[in-house]
């Protein structure tokens, strides 16, 4: 059950892709790196569909995925990369894709916005859409490197090969889009992982900890405080909610213990039982 989600999710994520490509950058010729941008280039210049270019080139980087990222990661990519080529074959020879806008801000604005949550939700699958954000991938993981900053890194050259096929300013667009489609991704992924850590200072440590592992099925932590002003014995509770859950957390609270004291802070990253495996 979980595979399938995987796929439906990876699925989704290619089909934004795909829309952002053929309705946002293809039209406006703006080649935002990847083998995307390469195959926009090779269009312009020979003719050869941007599908076909897409799906060829992207199959000379699976040895590299399987042999450095698994075979995981190299199955759902050699999926995720098909099922991009189809969608934009689709779109390319059903829907006769057409420029939406024809100012180049908007199309590389939404078009990254689009491309970048698309690209974001496949990668959190553990696949990638092909072609350079493979490199990117590789990168991130032997690095210290975000994903979206390896995926500029690894971009840019396409940009600059674009720049003497299209002019300096859709050349530029697609530097634009680059940066704007990276950070899109590192801010999206994040937002898959992003926990709350909550501190609680309270009297009533046995009545909440018993709701939070009760009624909120998460595990907490006691520890002992003093007072730095009062110099008495404090309870302190500390525990990892999701946003959903600390919502619950927060209305009980206010009904069972008002004069509890309470700090949170944003986590982009939570390993362990109950959240992500290590």
């Amino acid at each position: 059950m979980e595979k399938i989600k995987e796929y439906l999710l990876t699925t989704l994520g290619i089909a934004l892709t795909a829309i952002a490509l053929e309705y946002f950058f293809f039209p406006c010729d703006i080649a935002a790196g990847g083998v995307s941008g390469i195959g926009l280039v090779i269009n312009k210049l020979i003719g050869l569909d941007t599908s076909v270019v897409v799906l060829f080139l992207n199959i000379l980087l699976f040895i590299l995925a399987f042999v450095v990222l698994g075979k995981s990661f190299g199955g759902k990519s050699i999926y995720a990369t098909i099922m991009l080529s189809v969608f934009m074959w689709i779109i390319e020879n059903f829907f006769t894709p057409g420029i939406l806008t024809e100012n180049m801000f908007l199309a590389s604005f939404f078009g990254s916005a689009i491309l970048g949550m698309g690209a974001a939700i496949v990668f959190h699958q553990g696949a990638s859409t092909g072609g350079t954000s493979i490199i990117a991938a590789i990168i991130s993981k032997f690095t210290p490197i975000g994903i979206g900053i390896s995926v500029l890194l690894t971009d840019s050259f396409v940009c600059i090969m674009a720049i003497s096929v299209f002019g300096v300013d859709k050349g530029l667009f697609g530097f634009f889009s680059v940066i704007l489609i990276g950070l899109v991704i590192d801010k999206f992924i994040d937002g898959f992982n992003t926990c709350k850590q909550v501190f609680i200072v309270t009297s009533k440590e046995k009545l909440i900890a018993q709701y939070i592992t009760k009624n909120i099925d998460r595990g907490c932590t006691i520890l002992n405080g003093n007072g730095g002003y009062t110099g008495s014995n404090v309870k302190i509770i500390y525990t990892v909610l999701n946003t959903k859950q600390f919502i619950t957390l927060k209305k009980y609270l206010k009904e069972e213990d008002p004069d509890a004291f309470i700090t949170v802070n944003e986590s982009t990253e939570v390993l362990g039982k109950g959240f992500t495996d290590y």
